[in-house]
């Protein structure tokens, strides 16, 4: 897109699970609401339909916010990315996850999201805002995967 401003946002963290566990529930894509905190529901919109992971969309439901998430990367232990429709008018966002195995079990997870928009009148102060409103949405989704997949309470 012409003029396209682009944030990003990183958070990481190091879970003591292996990958494949991480994997597992971050593949399972319809079933977010089952390990995420402030996710109501969530279920998938064409699994039937859907053989690939690539293009498959799930609908989720926090409070009274509804997002629409289609997967547009899809490596299988390593990495899951998705655009994200249903935010602000004149945002366009998407998340990647990234695991990377380290040593006695554990695994560096990372989620990135990546916020553009073309409107000036939202740059850069609403680019920011909003990068801080999704950088503390990726803190509590990386506790929630932490904390589903490490087996605590």
């Amino acid at each position: 897109m012409l003029n396209e401003a682009v944030a990003e946002v990183s958070r990481s963290r190091t879970v003591s699970a292996e990958s494949a566990a991480i994997w597992a529930r971050l593949a399972d894509f319809g079933s977010l609401s089952a390990w995420a905190d402030g996710i109501d529901h969530s279920c998938l919109l064409n699994g039937d339909d859907h053989p690939e992971p690539v293009g498959l969309t799930r609908r989720i439901q926090s409070g009274r916010d509804t997002f629409v998430e289609t997967i547009v990367a899809f490596e299988p232990s390593r990495v899951l990315g998705y655009e994200i429709a249903g935010v602000p008018k004149g945002f366009r966002v998407s998340n990647r996850w990234n695991l990377e195995p380290r040593a006695h079990g554990a695994t560096t997870v990372t989620l990135t999201t990546t916020i553009r928009t073309s409107r000036a009148l939202l740059r850069p102060l609403g680019e920011r805002a909003f990068a801080r409103l999704m950088a503390r949405r990726s803190d509590s989704l990386l506790d929630s995967l932490a904390k589903a997949t490490e087996g605590n309470p």
